[in-house]
This record gives structure tokens, C-alpha cells and sequence, in this order.
């Protein structure tokens, strides 16, 4: 067939759609996501020390024995820096949802008081939020949450506040006929938000939540405050033990470098993908 020759329906190939569970890009990644998320929960232990065997050489010179000999301590604190930080975007990303879904409420009752908290969170540093929390887990006799635990929902609640606003910008996204459209077919509530709104606003809320996940992982080293020993715990204390400052804070620094990398160029596959299934 040439090019001015013009087609007929016949030759036209139509692919029917396939559910998301029928799809291997999309399952595939979903597992391996689950995986890791569950081996970050299940394998991760939170030990609060961070002790060399090894004595640098001289005072000033780098000495890359001793930088590699730190390297499975520099592991250890960023595996719990991982954990906190991915068990922290978790409670952001489902309460964030329900700040947005509280925001939007037509009840000036129950609308003011999501907005008074998320504008009072988001205008709040997270440094003050945890030194607030873990003083009112030390000053309280019914709460004894560990370290990284008050790290974890400090940094939920946080970043819960921002992706309300994604989630808040995704749904005022969805066009105007389709809230007509289910309002018209007499949809339920729940039905219209959970098959209708939804399903088309998360979609353009993903690479935000992803930039917001990268955001969290480099705010989550503020953990050491409360004794969290995460990667910024690790460095500190092999500092302070050692008197040996350069090795382990860059060690820290490619620490941080091996996970926000893959994890930048991971929300801009996504937004590529996204864009591309979406026009």
C-alpha cells in the first residue's frame, strides 16, 4: 500500500484493552516494588551503633583503605535511612489523599480545620516538628515509640501536607463533563470518586509524589536528632570516634547519590510514560 492510497477498515489493527493486571510493565514493576518494600520492613534492623576496626593513616591525607572500610557501615545506615524513609512516604501518601478529600469538603466545618492543619504543618520546619515529637514522647507515659518511629510518622505527617495539595491540584485536573457525566448516570459518592475521579487524577499526581519521595529521603537524615542511625547518624559518629571527618561525610554524600539518582530518573521514566498513555 502506498502512501496516497488510503485505508480501508479491513487493514486497520485494533489492540483491545487490557486490564492493568494483564500487563507486564506494569505488573512486573509492582512486584518488585512489593518485594523491596517488604524486605526494607522485614530484613532492616536498626542498630545504633557504628563501630571501625580499622585506624586511619595520618591525620589530613584521605586514605582509601579506611574509606572502604567504612563502606558496610555506610550500608547499614542507609538501608535505615531507606526504611524510614519509604514506611514515612507511605502514611504521606494515604493521609495526604484524606487531607485533600477533607480539604474539599462543602462543609465550612469541616473544611477549616484541614486547611488550618495543613497550612500550619506546611509552614512549620520538620526540624522543629521532631524535636517537638520527641518531647512529647519523653514528657508522655502512655506513648514509647522508638527513634525511628517518631521519625516515620513526623515525616508522614510532613510530606502528607504536600501531597494533599497534588492530590487537591489532580482532582481539580479531571475535566468538568466527567463530574457532569456521573452526577447525570446518578453515581453514588463512593462510586463516583472511586470509578470516575480517581482512577484520572492519580495518574497526573504520580510524578509529583515521586519528587516528593526523593524530597523525603533527603529530609529524612534530620532523623539524628532523635538518635535515628540512619546514614547523617553514621557519618557523625564515626567523626566523633574517630576524629575523622572527610572519609565518612563522603562516603554519606555517595550514599545519598546512589539512591536519589535512580530514584530521579525513575519519576522521569514515569512522567514520560505517563504522557505518553495519557495522549
Amino acid at each position: 500500500m502506498t502512501a496516497t492510497e488510503p485505508t480501508t477498515s479491513d487493514e486497520v489493527q485494533y489492540r483491545p484493552h487490557r486490564a492493568w493486571y494483564r500487563r507486564t510493565d506494569v505488573v512486573v514493576p509492582l512486584i518488585l516494588v512489593a518485594l523491596g518494600y517488604t524486605m526494607l520492613i522485614v530484613a532492616v534492623e536498626e542498630k545504633s551503633f557504628f563501630r571501625t576496626r580499622l585506624t586511619a593513616k595520618g591525620s589530613e591525607n584521605f586514605d582509601w583503605m579506611y574509606f572502604w572500610h567504612l563502606v558496610p557501615l555506610m550500608w547499614q545506615g542507609l538501608q535505615v535511612l531507606a526504611k524510614a524513609t519509604v514506611l514515612g512516604f507511605t502514611i504521606a501518601a494515604v493521609l495526604g489523599l484524606l487531607l485533600a478529600l477533607g480539604r474539599r469538603s462543602g462543609n465550612r466545618f469541616v473544611r477549616w480545620p484541614f486547611v488550618a492543619f495543613i497550612e500550619f504543618i506546611r509552614s512549620t520546619p520538620l526540624l522543629v516538628q521532631l524535636f517537638f515529637a520527641q518531647a512529647y514522647v519523653r514528657a508522655s507515659d502512655s506513648l514509647s515509640w522508638s527513634p525511628i518511629t517518631i521519625l516515620v510518622v513526623v515525616l508522614g505527617i510532613h510530606y502528607a501536607t504536600y501531597c494533599s495539595e497534588a492530590y487537591r491540584a489532580g482532582i481539580n485536573s479531571v475535566p468538568p463533563g466527567q463530574w457532569e457525566a456521573a452526577t447525570a448516570l446518578n453515581l453514588g459518592s463512593t462510586t463516583k470518586w472511586l470509578r470516575v475521579i480517581l482512577p484520572q487524577a492519580i495518574p497526573n499526581v504520580l510524578p509529583s509524589l515521586g519528587n516528593f519521595l526523593v524530597a523525603a529521603f533527603k529530609d529524612a537524615p534530620l532523623g539524628f536528632i532523635v538518635g535515628v542511625p540512619e546514614l547523617l547518624f553514621f557519618a557523625n559518629t564515626v567523626r566523633g570516634s574517630d576524629f575523622r571527618p572527610t572519609e565518612p561525610y563522603i562516603l554519606a554524600g555517595v550514599g545519598f547519590l546512589l539512591v536519589s539518582i535512580p530514584a530521579a530518573w525513575a519519576v522521569r521514566r514515569l512522567e514520560r510514560k505517563i504522557a505518553y498513555e495519557r495522549t
